[in-house]
């Protein structure tokens, strides 16, 4: 399916008609887990995933066969910033990795069953520096988002995306603070490894890109702001919604992106669940400013889709409890 928009202005449309989750799975789904050969509530927070899963799959017993991981790549002119500890030629060489099947993210994907690609949208062409105007054209971000739409496999049951881009954490940490407002030194952290010298660089750059910002539009922020491998992510989330195939969010940079598709419809991420909170500083805040709680909290910061990857794991454990476990009557157990 190729990206049915050309505009924000036609993004932002399709935004506002995503389909619901099917309400009558839903009650089907709670019913059953009322029945299983366990204590009411034993199986925590598995039982709520389970039954929000079910309500995007269409099926009181929902299962998992299908999860694809995507990972974009983009770079960043905010870079000549100072801003990173590693130089951009490195976002090149880690889409190699990608494809050679030697980073975290291809062995996790593998993990859990999962099919990946890599989309590494216009390396040679760094956005532009925000601190000195828009980070893209509209043209250049309605491309990145198209590139996440078409990216989405619709037979998926699930997806994933992540990212690669050295400097990233930067346009994410000015898409949070534009966003949710705060002062620049809350939504920055040190990303690879900057020092405490970088960290207050960033802070100042982050700040010097919102106060440019002519508009408090979500989508245009997220132009101002963003990155392409950015705008692809939120693409790719918006083209799940559409299938209703429920998204795992995964660190700061991709709850970041996502957080552009809330703030310009409300409800937009009712199909995504966090799959981890990351050691970034700020993801924990910007979960909470959209009433997401993680499944994990394993201390990563690596990217890539690692974290939500490895939450697939627990997805899969509470499917596999809820679809296959007997009923108290199947299974001629004394329900009290």
């Amino acid at each position: 399916m190729t990206a049915p928009f050309t505009s924000l202005a036609a993004f932002r449309q399709i935004l506002s008609q995503m389909p619901a989750a099917d309400a009558a799975a839903r009650v089907g789904a709670e019913a059953r887990n009322g029945q299983l050969t366990k204590p009411p509530g034993a199986l925590g927070r598995l039982e709520e995933v389970a039954i929000w899963f079910a309500g995007w799959q269409g099926t009181d017993r929902p299962h998992l066969d299908r999860p694809q991981v995507i990972v974009f790549a983009g770079n960043h002119g905010v870079v000549a910033q100072g801003v990173s500890a590693f130089p951009a030629e490195v976002t090149v060489q880690m889409v190699a990795n990608f494809r050679a099947g030697g980073a975290a993210i291809n062995q996790l994907s593998r993990a859990f069953g999962a099919s990946m690609s890599v989309h590494a949208l216009d390396l040679d062409r760094p956005t532009a520096d925000f601190t000195q105007g828009p980070a893209m054209t509209e043209a250049e971000v309605v491309a990145a988002l198209a590139t996440g739409w078409d990216a989405v496999d619709p037979a998926a049951d699930a997806l994933v995306v992540g990212e690669m881009g050295i400097g990233n954490t930067t346009p994410a940490a000015a898409l949070a603070c534009a966003l949710f407002g705060g002062d620049a030194a809350e939504w920055v952290g040190r990303g690879t490894g900057v020092d405490d010298a970088g960290l207050a660089r960033k802070a100042q750059v982050v700040a010097a890109g919102v106060a440019l910002l002519a508009s408090d539009d979500p989508l245009e922020v997220l132009r101002c702001l963003g990155g392409r491998e950015l705008a692809a992510m939120a693409g790719a989330i918006a083209r799940a919604r559409m299938e209703r195939i429920p998204v795992v969010l995964d660190g700061f940079i991709c709850t970041a992106s996502a957080a552009v598709l809330a703030r310009a419809v409300p409800g937009a991420l009712d199909h995504c669940l966090a799959g981890h909170v990351s050691a970034e500083a700020a993801h924990g805040r910007l979960l909470a400013a959209l009433g997401k709680e993680p499944l994990l909290s394993l201390g990563l910061r690596l990217g890539e889709g690692s974290g939500a990857a490895l939450a697939l794991g627990v997805v899969k454990g509470a499917l596999a409890c809820h679809s296959g476990m007997a009923t108290f009557g199947e299974a001629g157990v004394s329900a009290g």
